[in-house]
């Protein structure tokens, strides 16, 4: 089911007020188990670029990475963790984050392994982008912040993740939001060919097979971000300043090898790491998804996607996907924040 986003909803601050002053005096028990409210919340006036700041980064040692992450929303409230994509970074949740957060949330946006400043425990760790290294890096982060359950959301690389912490650890993950649904693959899919015009638009994985392609992306990320930014949201006007926020990002040590072997182990011309082939070989069996979900898509979405119908079936606990309209493209949280905010919020109480 398709459902236009009605950006005139209403309610949201006298609710997101009272649930914030519960949780302050102990009516949201558990971090891990409860929502924020027994029905859904409205919200109303979430401003894309009102903020520009997730405020202090913190560090913590997780699994085989230091994790940067932000942080905002009670220390006892439900958890919500937030995934960012490629060429991206935290700032997509810039907006999401303190009106999840006042409805008594904590909310949680790590940056992924390669960007901001997440880095490797030891130099001699492989630089793996492969799709269960990153998912694995999630689980350790809630390992080492003491969280059972969250909400997953994400979009582009963290959807995929999101996707597949609820297919392989569905007791870790209460309620899914993936923009673009079921983004779960394989490397014998990845070396499937696809029609001319599907190929096009994959022409930057191409480019990354090459050494040429590793080389001109670790001389020109800057330009090769922001020219993918133009191209997946060809109606999205940010400007200077919020890119260059999120630009910074792509300036991790380990950027360019993590996004290099990402795209060519997709294409199987790169190995993986033989500790997540049992993971690899259960998410090459496109396990269905069973934990309440919300997927979402933009109607000027200008990168690779599939069509909402194609993964529909992959969903089998309760379900719903909403198409958004208005121009919104492949940064879906950042363009759209009241809609991301909102969908976390509905999947929480499903």
């Amino acid at each position: 089911m398709s459902e236009k986003i009605d950006a005139r909803r209403r309610g949201f601050l006298g609710t997101a007020a009272m649930t914030f002053a519960a949780a302050q005096i102990g009516m949201i028990s558990s971090a891990n188990a409860q929502s924020v409210a027994n029905k859904p919340l409205s919200l109303s006036g979430v401003v894309p670029g009102t903020h520009t700041s997730l405020g202090p980064i913190k560090q913590i040692d997780a699994g085989v990475l230091n994790v940067g992450y932000a942080e905002q929303g009670p220390q006892h409230g439900p958890v919500v963790i937030l995934l960012h994509g490629w060429p991206y970074d935290i700032h997509s949740f810039a907006d999401v984050a303190p009106v999840l957060a006042s409805a008594g949330y904590r909310v949680i946006v790590p940056h992924l392994r390669g960007y901001g400043t997440t880095r490797f425990l030891s130099a001699d760790t492989m630089r793996n982008g492969q799709q269960a290294a990153i998912a694995v890096d999630i689980i350790a982060l809630m390992d080492a912040l003491h969280i059972q359950k969250a909400v997953i959301g994400g979009y582009d690389w963290g959807g995929r993740t999101a996707d597949i912490l609820a297919a392989l650890w569905p007791e870790r993950c209460k309620a899914l939001v993936a923009v673009s649904g079921y983004l779960i693959g394989n490397q014998a899919a990845g070396a499937a060919p696809l029609p001319p015009k599907a190929e096009l638009s994959w022409w930057y994985q191409f480019y990354f097979a090459t050494e040429r392609g590793r080389l001109g992306y670790q001389t020109n990320r800057h330009d090769f971000a922001k020219l993918i930014w133009q191209s997946a949201s060809p109606k999205w006007n940010f400007d200077d300043a919020t890119f260059e926020r999120s630009a910074e990002a792509l300036n991790n040590p380990d950027h360019v090898a993590i996004v290099i072997h990402n795209y060519r182990w997709r294409l199987g011309i790169a190995d993986g790491e033989s500790q997540y082939d049992a993971l690899e070989k259960r998410l090459a069996a496109a396990p269905v998804i069973t934990v309440p979900t919300i997927t979402l898509e933009g109607d000027a979405n200008g990168a690779p996607h599939p069509e909402p119908a194609s993964y529909a079936g992959k969903f089998s606990g309760k379900y719903t996907h909403r198409t958004l309209t208005g121009g919104i493209g492949h940064n879906l949280p950042q363009e759209a924040p009241q809609a991301f905010a909102q969908a976390i919020i509905d999947a929480d109480n499903y």
